[in-house]
């Protein structure tokens, strides 16, 4: 079993910068092959990929919509994967979730077992 627990996530202006975090728990991890990915949710839309990791940080992945402003990494003694969220804009508004999942699962919410309770990202123009 993990247990993923999000934060960080509040109301800001569009340009600001937050940044998520994601406390993991539970069985062991091999930091290669086990991934952290963020996804995020908007009202009435699909919940949609936006980064995902692997423990060692040798490997990640970015949506388009958030290459070059979001930067995902992991701290391995703290258990924990960040999304830093730089020049924030009204588009990114929904609740965001962690999940954890082999690396190879990419983009495929289906493949990951492990779902946080997510966290809300509000962003006014």
């Amino acid at each position: 079993q993990v247990q993923l627990v999000e934060s960080g996530g509040g109301l800001v202006q569009a340009g600001d910068s937050l940044r998520l975090s994601c406390a993991a728990s539970g069985r062991p991890f091999n930091i290669y092959i086990n991934g952290m990915a963020w996804f995020r949710q908007a009202p009435g839309k699909e919940r949609q990929f936006v980064a995902v990791v692997n423990w060692s940080g040798s490997k990640t992945d970015y949506a388009n919509s958030v290459k070059g402003r979001f930067t995902i990494s992991t701290d391995i003694p703290k258990k924990t994967v960040y999304l830093q969220m730089d020049t924030l804009k009204p588009e990114d508004t929904a609740v965001y979730y962690c999940a954890e999942g082999p690396i190879s699962a990419s983009g495929d919410a289906t493949r990951y077992t492990y779902w946080g309770q997510g966290t809300q990202v509000t962003v006014s123009a």
